[in-house]
């Protein structure tokens, strides 16, 4: 399963890639200055990439905690029942 997965992500991005290029040199700005590329932020792309922020420190944070718990353990004593 984990073939097909990596099969079917690798050429989901390849079609992004494809329709990004292909948009790049078929609109009609850059057309007349293909020197000057213009960009749009809406506020959901800003909410996504914060989005993504928090995500991504969330998850160094458990791993740091997951693992500071596991060398914290090993140095404990023994309880003896």
């Amino acid at each position: 399963m984990g073939k097909k997965l990596e099969y079917l992500r690798q050429n989901i991005f390849s079609i992004m890639l494809i329709t990004a290029v292909v948009a790049r040199y078929f609109t009609p700005e850059l057309q007349q200055n293909p020197r000057f590329s213009f960009s749009y932020l809406d506020p959901g792309t800003g909410t996504m990439i914060i989005s993504a922020i928090v995500g991504i420190f969330a998850t160094i944070i458990l791993g740091v905690k997951t693992f500071w718990f596991k060398i914290a353990s090993f140095f404990k004593p023994k309880k003896k029942n």
